[in-house]
């Protein structure tokens, strides 16, 4: 995704923030999201044919999604989802 720049102020700076395995933690994290004023958008990933099929017992009713939020917002919502289980904190990528 690209951004754009105008003299200093820059647009568009989104990254991947975290992923998120229920349904229970989407809900808490939009909850916590909304209240703090953080945009968030998080994208749904599906499933592969083997893991559908060979994922077993409580891992075929879970949900696995990546939060994604501004970059500008990242330090705030680490501090926000650090004991929310179910969410993983993605690394940041080394320029």
């Amino acid at each position: 995704m690209a951004s754009l720049s105008f003299d200093s102020i820059v647009f568009n700076r989104e990254v991947s923030f975290c992923r998120g395995y229920s349904m229970e933690s989407k809900d808490r994290l939009e909850k916590l999201f909304l209240e703090n004023r953080i945009s968030y958008f998080i994208e749904w990933q599906e499933r592969s044919f083997f893991s559908r099929i060979f994922g077993g017992g409580k891992r075929k009713e879970k949900s696995m999604f990546t939060v994604r939020i501004n970059e500008a917002d990242v330090e705030r919502a680490t501090e926000l989802v650090k004991d929310i289980d179910s969410v993983r904190l993605k690394k940041p990528k080394e320029d």
